[in-house]
């Protein structure tokens, strides 16, 4: 999680990350981590709002933005798909826009 101290948002969040980081604090292979982006600059990531949500796999050099939900199962979903987001595929969402205009 990139943040900055005076965020709302990032505030709101932080309980949720805190679940998350217990939950992987066994694990090996994943870290949960906060950087405080008002005083850290990472060269090559950039960051446009707060928080942002970024995922570097272990052993690679990519880093996968996060767009899904901010929840603990959202991020623990993600994290167990190796960073695979749940976005649905665009024929999918075609296809629920018309169902949506067809309610109306």
């Amino acid at each position: 999680e990139f943040y900055a101290p005076w965020c709302g948002h990032c505030k709101a969040l932080a309980p949720v990350w805190d679940q998350l980081g217990e939950a992987y604090k066994d694990n090996e292979d994943i870290v949960i981590a906060k950087v405080d982006s008002t005083t850290n600059e990472i060269e090559g990531i950039s960051i446009n709002g707060f928080p942002t949500i970024k995922f570097f796999p272990k052993n690679s050099d990519d880093v996968i933005d996060y767009k899904g939900e901010r929840n603990l199962e959202g991020f623990k979903k993600f994290l167990e798909s190796g960073g695979k987001s749940e976005e649905p595929a665009a024929d999918q969402k075609e296809e629920g826009a018309k169902e949506k205009k067809e309610e109306l």
